[in-house]
């Protein structure tokens, strides 16, 4: 049994699963697993790590995995995964958008991310790209667009804060920035980076560098070229687009 995501390889049957979905709510991985799947199997909820065995109408097991919160607490689950088998990682998650056509309802698929993650920096060197993998990637934006859901392709920026990070100042405790932070969501804007996120660029480089298939599929519930608030009246039927979008692209 694995310490952290607290189950073993032998615990997912004869013919485990090789794909795993991820997210960082174990709200979210309940909802997934007992509304998408058959056969739901919970495999552990230590730490709030809440992870499900199941299946798709297709016969096909899956797993239904929670990262936590950030970079370091998705390390360690994505680290433990790849040891119990998992060989396709996609991540479900929520973000800000930066652009102003990407609007609040619609989701983000990553191509890439420019990565400002202590955690990945201990995976490979800060100039290693953190890349998607393109197939699984274009699998998931053929599926949005066979949905006809908006959804945009491009490049996120994954950070390891919520506040200081992503330019926060009216909504968090601390209102002073570091100099180098003043203006960086204008900077990314004209670098066409189309959102903020927490967790895309330390899973792309583990990625490639363990040898495994990963992809990230983000819900947008902030604008913020508007404001800095979360919409949480419009998280809902983001969120259920996005993992609609996963659940179908892995059962092809």
């Amino acid at each position: 049994m694995f310490y952290h995501i607290g189950f073993s390889q032998q615990d997912l049957g004869e013919k485990p699963p090789e794909i795993a979905l991820l997210s960082g709510e174990p709200e979210r991985s309940r909802h997934l697993a007992h509304t998408y799947l058959q056969n739901v199997k919970l495999l552990s909820k230590y730490r709030g790590l809440d992870s499900y065995l199941g299946y798709l109408p297709s016969g096909k097991s899956i797993l239904i995995a929670t990262s936590g919160m950030g970079a370091p607490s998705l390390s360690i689950v994505v680290n433990e995964l790849v040891q119990v088998g998992i060989k396709q990682i996609i991540r479900i998650g929520t973000c800000g958008s930066i652009q102003p056509h990407v609007k609040v309802g619609s989701v983000v698929i990553s191509q890439g991310a420019l990565c400002r993650q202590g955690a990945a920096n201990d995976i490979a060197p800060l100039e290693y790209p953190a890349v998607a993998d393109p197939f699984l990637t274009v699998a998931l934006a053929t599926t949005a667009q066979q949905l006809q859901y908006s959804h945009h392709l491009g490049i996120t920026a994954s950070v390891d804060t919520f506040y200081e990070g992503q330019e926060r100042t009216e909504s968090s405790a601390n209102p002073y920035l570091q100099t180098w932070l003043l203006g960086i969501t204008t900077q990314y804007r004209n670098l066409n980076i189309l959102n903020y996120e927490m967790e895309a660029g330390t899973l792309f480089k583990m990625g490639s560098v363990y040898g495994f298939a990963a992809a990230c599929i983000c819900a947008v519930v902030a604008q913020r070229d508007e404001g800095e608030d979360v919409l949480i009246e419009q998280k809902s039927l983001a969120v259920e687009r996005a993992i609609e979008i996963a659940v179908k692209t892995t059962s092809k």
